[in-house]
């Protein structure tokens, strides 16, 4: 890109929006220029043009975005076909398994919901379409990883923040490196409570008719009903029957 077609307000401002999330809901300018590395009184000008235009609000302390903001979410759903082609398989299969089903796709170094069918929350943030999580402890996140030259993971792997959510969560670049290494030999992921203690998942990616990985499907179970270890057996064939009946479907 050249300099010149770079705009740089518009990315701030992009920056700010992301600035807000579940857990920062309701945010003051100096929570944004910390947040987002911009000066404060940038930060300040970008709130104030978010809370003209109605996508946020403010009480003169605090801003918090409004429903209008799904608009630019809602534009990504509404001209990519893959959350109207896999949310009926999604539906089926979450019905036939009894569990969460789901599908996203990479990115950066996070996965991004498209669809979701959900039998019972698992986890205690509430995941829908739109909901991001960090690719190298999820298991649509590696199956999505292993898809990529092993140069191109690596570095995605390298620049998140590789947190420990939890004793079990892998963090060290190499071991992360042999995990996909596994599951792009096996053909599916699975997570043993790397994300969140009590949560495990399996993850199988979905191909293009060219054989292109494209998203990923995932089935999430609580570990005490289902430990990691038994989801293949019990799983699998279920995912591999909506993995077929895509292939074709997905461009």
């Amino acid at each position: 890109m050249r300099e010149t077609d770079y705009v740089g307000g518009f990315a701030k401002g992009l920056k700010v929006i992301e600035a807000f999330g579940e857990t920062h809901p309701r945010l003051t300018i100096t929570d944004v220029a910390k947040q987002t590395g911009l000066d404060r009184a940038t930060a300040r000008r970008c709130l104030l043009t978010l809370s003209e235009l109605g996508y946020a609000e403010y009480d003169g302390k605090f801003f918090e975005l409004t429903p209008r903001i799904l608009r630019l979410g809602h534009s990504y759903l509404s001209a990519t076909p893959l959350p109207r082609l896999v949310q009926p398989y999604l539906d089926g299969l979450s019905e036939k398994v009894g569990q969460s089903a789901s599908a996203s796709v990479l990115d950066g170094a996070e996965v991004v919901y498209v669809a979701r069918a959900s039998q019972k929350r698992v986890m205690s943030i509430n995941l829908m379409a739109g909901s991001r999580l960090p690719a190298y402890c999820a298991s649509m996140g590696r199956v999505l990883l292993a898809a990529l030259p092993e140069a191109e993971a690596r570095g995605l792997i390298e620049k998140s923040e590789l947190k420990a959510n939890t004793e079990r969560t892998l963090t060290d670049p190499d071991a992360l490196m042999a995990e996909l290494a596994r599951v792009r030999r096996q053909g599916y992921a699975v997570i043993d409570q790397e994300l969140e203690i009590g949560l495990c998942s399996i993850a199988v990616p979905l191909e293009n008719a060219r054989g292109r990985v494209v998203a990923a499907l995932n089935i999430g179970a609580p570990a005490a009903l289902v430990p990691a270890a038994e989801m293949p057996e019990r799983y699998l064939s279920a995912m591999a029957e909506v993995q077929a009946a895509l292939r074709p479907l997905l461009a």
